[in-house]
């Protein structure tokens, strides 16, 4: 081997390494995603518990309670779209429980036929799970407030709006009124890992296939 040929190949050596690694470490990210998505789903369906006093945004999120009271009537909805539905309302309502706490219920989703339709304020026991979803980024619109729509679960001011504790049961019990429960799961948490690894892989192919290709034109050259 010439010296003309061992910079390319130490280069490609070096490359095709870097590329490697950086497969192998999306596959042990994977591995350790799927451990923490087991771990929350796990938790999802634990046996709740009532509703604690107060609540930590990343301990207890996921954490299943159950909670007792009456809905005031107060509440909002929120814009949403499911599939081979179409348009309609994820329904935030305020609970106000046995204590005279008043917290927020995201009751599910109500078809936008049906939104006109009046909504009952009896006594209820929710069972659900807490959660602090994260949805407002710089494209999403601002609350019509006339017409009682948000375009995105933004909790802080929700609970502003309604006077209530930043505290969000998303519910698995059905709560009437035609609303559906959209349970929490761990569906929407991202888990890209395996196509990173994937795509690091095959680039540390397509650059073992370049450097190969290299020398054996460097090597043509020579002859």
């Amino acid at each position: 081997m010439t010296r003309r040929m061992i910079v390319p190949l130490l280069f490609g050596l070096a490359g095709v390494a870097v590329l490697l690694s950086l497969g192998f470490w999306q596959m042990q990210r994977l591995a350790w995603k799927e451990g923490e998505l087991a771990r929350i789903d796990a938790r999802i369906i634990d046996a709740p518990v009532a509703l604690p006093l107060t609540a930590d945004p990343v301990a207890d999120e996921y954490l299943p309670v159950t909670a007792k009271g009456r809905f005031t009537g107060e509440m909002l909805d929120v814009l949403v779209s499911r599939k081979q539905i179409g348009a309609g309302f994820r329904v935030i309502s305020v609970l106000e429980t046995e204590d005279g706490r008043r917290v927020l219920v995201d009751r599910g989703f109500l078809e936008e036929a049906a939104r006109g339709l009046p909504r009952e304020t009896t006594d209820i026991e929710v069972t659900g799970n807490l959660l602090w979803p994260d949805e407002v980024d710089g494209f999403t619109p601002e609350p019509d407030a006339t017409r009682g729509i948000w375009f995105a679960r933004d909790l802080p001011a929700m609970a502003a709006a309604l006077q209530a504790e930043p505290m969000l049961i998303i519910a698995r019990s059905d709560s009437g009124d035609m609303i559906e429960p959209l349970p929490v799961d761990s569906s929407h948490i991202p888990n890209d890992h395996l196509n990173y690894a994937i795509t690091w892989f095959s680039l540390a192919v397509v650059w073992a296939g370049m450097t190969l290709l290299l020398l054996w034109r460097i090597r043509r050259r020579l002859e």
